[in-house]
């Protein structure tokens, strides 16, 4: 008992020590977390952005149905300016009607498959016999010739293997310290260049294979397993780009029973049905915005924003990406407003279209706002941003934060991170780099921009753009947690005295998703 009395008597003293370091307003963040457990709207949210309007693909029924909604919520709450604004051109938005596939010979069955978004679809089932390709290149479709024509195309997979079962789908992080966690999703600018030559390959070889006479084609992934399917899309959505044939992702099982029947040189017939729909009426990509005004005569103009992205691929319902995201970053602001702070700064939250095809939403805003990394001459608005706060890594716990190398914020924020310790929050800050979402946009022009540390989950194994990725697959408690942690820092980092510091400003370099789809 001495021992435990002790132990929560340094506990104390530690985490006194650093709110009274940071001004912590200790007040503040109980009544956060009561306004949390007390009225918690995170199921409501979640059941609206997944279930209710289904999948987000930018320019999608779908999308705009879901910047509607979070308009019409925000405006409930009593936020200020909330309304979707225009960032720039994205292009064609898609969404599917029919997506069926059957294997009518040598037997019946019914497969697991979802069609590719930008692909095309057609009025009438296709009843065809598959062709297995050995690769799917130019060459090898000559190679092939006649035999393609009016098939369904299939290539040899190399090396695809079903993987044990013995590895569990979801994990979370141990309670050590997650100060050295090291950098993930970093892609660098030489990565994606090396990429996009592939990228555009494989965008012409699906239009010489419809050229050549095939009628559609099917394809998995090693990780498509136990019902669940990765499907993503290409770049038809881009200005200039076509449709590319009728195409879907298959379940890794049926890809290697298709294989294996083949190779006995069995005659394969498949039923693929697939419709779909274009919209050109407005290539314009639109993120949400809404605020809590600033009170402060001398700070109001400064802002505070936080976010994730609206945009989800259209195999599920994009729960955890980036449902959680937007579903932890809407509940924060509402707890704020429902609580009536006055904050010294403006709260901004930003909801962002077009971040799976590389980031548009967020960097057309950072450019129509604050500058291009290209050639770093700034605007006005870059001086007022104090931070950006980022979730988009599944609907986990937030068990830290990602400092993005700004050494200036460990202590503040292991400061604010220190009252939620009996959350999970165990005040892990490590210096490393978390890319591959939108606070990179900020931080390529010298804003800070963070991305939270949050508990795996089964967000890689199984939902991150699968068909598996629905309102099921949310952890609701984590997603409160987040959410109180969320609401923290905006309001902390809203009511201090200073901005937070900057790192250094960067070097004029072209932006690492800015990419060039020349055809």
């Amino acid at each position: 008992m001495k021992k435990m009395i002790a132990l929560f008597s340094t506990l104390f003293f530690i985490l006194s020590f650093l709110a009274a370091q940071e001004k912590v307003d200790m007040s503040m963040m109980q009544k956060i977390r009561d306004e949390e457990k007390n009225n918690s709207q995170v199921a409501l949210i979640s059941y609206h952005l997944t279930d209710l309007n289904g999948p987000r693909l930018t320019n999608s029924p779908g999308y705009h149905s879901a910047l509607a909604y979070v308009i019409a919520f925000c405006k409930q709450w009593g936020l200020a300016n909330a309304g979707p604004e225009a960032w720039g051109e994205f292009g064609k938005g898609w969404s599917n009607q029919v997506a069926t596939l059957e294997m009518n010979v040598p037997y019946y069955e019914n497969m697991i498959a979802y069609a590719v978004p930008w692909s095309k679809g057609k009025r009438k089932a296709i009843n065809a016999e598959v062709f297995m390709l050995d690769n799917l290149d130019s060459a090898t479709i000559d190679k092939a010739g006649d035999s393609i024509k009016g098939k369904i195309i299939m290539t040899k997979p190399s090396s695809m293997k079903i993987p044990g079962a013995f590895i569990a789908y979801a994990t979370r992080y141990g309670d050590s310290s997650l100060d050295n966690i090291p950098d993930k999703y970093m892609l660098t600018r030489e990565q994606l260049d090396l990429f996009m030559p592939f990228i555009k390959k494989n965008y012409y070889t699906k239009l010489y294979l419809e050229k050549k006479g095939a009628a559609g084609l099917i394809q998995s992934r090693n990780s498509s397993i136990d019902g669940t399917v990765f499907v993503d899309g290409g770049s038809g959505f881009a200005s200039g780009y076509q449709a590319t044939l009728p195409e879907m992702n298959i379940t890794a099982e049926d890809y290697l029973k298709l294989t294996r029947l083949l190779e006995d040189k069995q005659k394969v017939q498949l039923r693929m049905a697939l419709r779909s729909t274009f919209y050109d009426n407005d290539l314009t990509g639109y993120n949400f915005i809404a605020e809590i005004p600033g009170t402060d005569p001398k700070l109001k103009s400064q802002v505070v924003m936080l976010g994730g992205h609206l945009d989800s691929w259209a195999g599920g319902t994009g729960a955890t990406d980036n449902g959680a995201g937007c579903i932890a970053t809407l509940e924060a602001i509402r707890i704020l407003k429902a609580l009536g702070i006055q904050p010294r700064r403006t709260i901004r939250i930003a909801l962002w279209g077009g971040e799976e095809q590389g980031l548009y939403g967020s960097f057309g805003y950072v450019k129509k706002h604050f500058g291009n990394p290209a050639d770093m001459k700034l605007k006005p608005e870059q001086q007022n941003i104090s931070a950006y706060y980022n979730l988009d890594n599944g609907s986990g716990k937030i068990r830290g934060i990602f400092a993005q190398s700004n050494e200036s914020v460990r202590d503040i924020f292991k400061a604010w991170l220190a009252p939620f310790a009996d959350m999970g929050a165990a005040g892990g800050v490590t210096l490393s780099n978390t890319g591959s979402t939108d606070h990179l946009s900020f931080d390529a022009v010298g804003i800070p921009g963070f991305q939270f540390i949050q508990d795996p989950l089964e967000y890689e194994t199984r939902t991150h753009h699968s068909n598996m990725d629905t309102y099921d697959h949310l952890s609701i408690p984590d997603l409160q947690q987040a959410a109180v942690i969320i609401a923290a820092f905006v309001y902390n980092t809203a009511m201090r005295d200073e901005m937070l510091p900057r790192k250094p400003l960067p070097k004029p370099e072209k932006f690492v998703f800015d990419l060039d789809f020349p055809l």
